[in-house]
């Protein structure tokens, strides 16, 4: 297991032993940073699949307004 050390503000430290009074702090702050890195990696994989999206797009021929309100009526029918 590894030691890390982060200094925080004081109204921060202050808010965190409150929050988690009684509870294990180790525990609780290994749990936060494993969140912390999933959500990272989460919005890599969206920006990732935005680019895709965009690049995808900028292939694509573009619909005349005629062409659009066809293809959306035949859908409806």
């Amino acid at each position: 297991m590894a030691t890390v050390n982060f200094s925080v503000p004081s109204d921060v430290k202050e808010a965190f032993d409150k929050a988690f009074a009684g509870e294990n702090k180790s525990a609780v702050l290994a749990g936060l940073m494993r969140q912390a890195v999933e959500e990272r990696k989460q919005l890599r994989r969206r920006a990732r699949a935005i680019d895709r999206l965009l690049e995808f797009r900028k292939r694509q021929k573009p619909v005349s307004e005629r062409e659009f309100q066809a293809a959306r009526k035949s859908l409806r029918a």
